[in-house]
């Protein structure tokens, strides 16, 4: 099985779910969503729509990071260090207990946990990693996708250890982890123009040709296009045009 999807929606909420099959839901990561607002968006979508949702920045990244800037709320300086990097503090279970709310009202089949570059693969880092992970519970996927230098040694074992996904760009690196994909097309590097990337039909082949190598696969476009992408996409897997015709 391959899901298409997209990281926001691309378009109106009613052409998205007309068009792809699912969506990882964006706004959860820059701040916390309403359950109520998740349930309505989970009653508009079709039966079979797929919904995954990205964790709060509240448990992976530091006040200090520049995605904070859209966050609607003031963070004091004593505050700051307690958000961010899986630390065991009432901030990131805040941020945690947010996103568990969203992922239940929406019925998400994924949470993604993005790290960002600055968190590395030292000892604390990947105590934290384990400490926090060992520690939630969730019937959805829970797919990591670590930005750091992350050797594939690493994360390979903390996935096994803490039944995790590795998400990944598959045009940037192989997944650390086997039998079902998480992709995350950002549009880089098979252009350098990164996301204002669209990917080409030999890009998609190629694609199509990596998810075929799993039992299951999520294709989640993250770039400017990902809407006309996504849909050119599945009409490769359908064996049609964008315009129906075969």
């Amino acid at each position: 099985m391959i899901v298409v999807g997209t990281c926001g929606f691309g378009r109106s909420r009613a052409r998205t779910f007309r068009d792809v099959q699912a969506v990882e839901v964006q706004e959860t990561f820059y701040r916390p969503v309403e359950p109520g607002r998740a349930r309505a968006w989970r009653a508009f979508a079709p039966p079979e729509f797929v919904f995954a949702v990205q964790a709060s920045q509240f448990v992976t990244h530091e006040a200090s990071s520049p995605t904070y800037r859209s966050l609607r709320r003031s963070i004091t300086p004593e505050d700051a260090p307690k958000y961010g990097a899986f630390q065991d503090t009432a901030r990131v279970l805040e941020g945690w207990e947010a996103t568990r709310a969203v992922v239940e009202a929406l019925r998400a089949v994924a949470v993604v946990f993005q790290t960002p570059a600055s968190f590395g693969p030292t000892q604390a880092h990947v105590a934290a990693v384990y400490r926090f992970f060992g520690s939630i519970e969730t019937a959805a996927i829970k797919a990591w996708e670590p930005r750091g230098p992350w050797p594939g040694h690493l994360i390979a074992k903390a996935c096994e250890d803490l039944g995790l996904v590795h998400a990944v760009d598959p045009f940037a690196g192989e997944p650390a982890t086997y039998g079902l994909a998480y992709f995350r097309l950002h549009g880089s590097p098979p252009g350098p123009a990164k996301v204002r990337h669209t990917y080409t039909d030999a890009d998609l082949s190629k694609l199509r040709a990596t998810c075929e190598e799993y039992d299951d696969a999520y294709a989640m476009f993250d770039n400017m296009t990902m809407h006309d992408d996504s849909v050119r996409f599945r009409s490769l897997l359908s064996g049609e045009r964008a315009d129906g015709a075969r």
